[in-house]
């Protein structure tokens, strides 16, 4: 498959890649600039907004808002006018812990990632926002809970821990968004990279971009590795499809703490990339989140 560089960013944490259907172009986030950044096939860069502390992640919202996920809480971001409003206070973050990967499940709930940039070990989790009014914690003890999707019919959520090097496969009730028999799906060994931010196919295939491997390894629904597609950056960080019919792979990259090697060899780390593919994605979704309190 053919790799273009689409976006000579330079990020230094580029994560969370999200095709916006109705605007034809992708949102991604600088994590440690921080900003959230928008780019079209078409135009190239065509907006940034920056962030008065880190950024985790992004999901959709209506159109031409953004759900952003930073330190103290969850925030609107309009696209439009490029105002930012808090909507979500989250207080029980300790000094060293963050928001990090998140996504949204079939039914619009929003899930995220809490990771710790200080104390190492299983003192991350993962959480489930259903409502403006609750952010709860669903999965303990893990060290840095990173790509998450589900499969086409919703029955199965994935999630990576980048941490222990493991893509954990759980079964997901659509219902009432409980995930539950975790078990492993796909397990790097040492030395062939991390694990980062995934996304499923149309064919129920997941996509995972594969921190210091240098590459975007896909597994079949069985957990079996069936392809790996070589990058030109050491540090690819997370994955999602997107162009006119979803069979465009956009790849976001780091340049944070690369190797000497890896800077001689990949010159572009921190861009964006879009592999052409002959697979197809699934939409993105909105999330949809309540107001309990009214």
């Amino acid at each position: 498959m053919h790799v273009r560089l689409v976006q000579a960013a330079n990020a230094i944490l580029g994560e969370g890649p999200l095709w916006e259907p109705d605007e034809k172009c992708l949102y991604w986030i600088d994590i440690v600039r921080p900003a959230v950044y928008r780019y079209s096939p078409e135009e190239g860069q065509t907006g940034m907004w920056i962030l008065p502390e880190k950024v985790g992640c992004i999901a959709m919202k209506e159109p031409g808002h953004l759900w952003v996920a930073c330190r103290s809480g969850l925030y609107d971001l309009d696209t439009r006018e490029g105002n930012l409003v808090r909507m979500i206070a989250y207080t029980q973050l300790i000094d060293s812990h963050r928001f990090n990967d998140g996504a949204v499940d079939p039914c619009g709930r929003l899930w995220i990632g809490i990771m710790s940039e200080g104390t190492p070990g299983q003192n991350g989790s993962l959480c489930r926002v259903e409502s403006i009014d609750e952010v709860r914690t669903i999965e303990q003890d893990w060290v840095c809970p990173n790509g998450l999707d589900w499969s086409p019919d919703g029955s199965v959520f994935y999630a990576a821990d980048s941490g222990l090097h493991t893509i954990w496969r759980f079964d997901y009730d659509l219902a009432s968004g409980a995930a539950v028999n975790r078990r492993v799906f796909a397990k790097l060994p040492e030395g062939q990279g991390v694990p980062d931010g995934l996304t499923v196919d149309s064919e129920g295939c997941v996509w995972s971009a594969i921190w210091d491997g240098w590459r975007v390894d896909r597994f079949d629904p069985d957990g079996r590795l069936i392809q790996s597609i070589a990058m030109p950056v050491q540090r690819p960080t997370s994955v999602a499809f997107g162009g006119s019919v979803l069979s465009t792979l956009f790849v976001t990259s780091a340049s944070v703490n690369v190797s000497n090697d890896g800077l001689r060899r990949g010159s572009q780390a921190g861009g964006v990339f879009a592999v052409d593919s002959q697979i197809r994605g699934l939409p993105s979704r909105r999330a949809h989140l309540r107001v309990l309190s009214q």
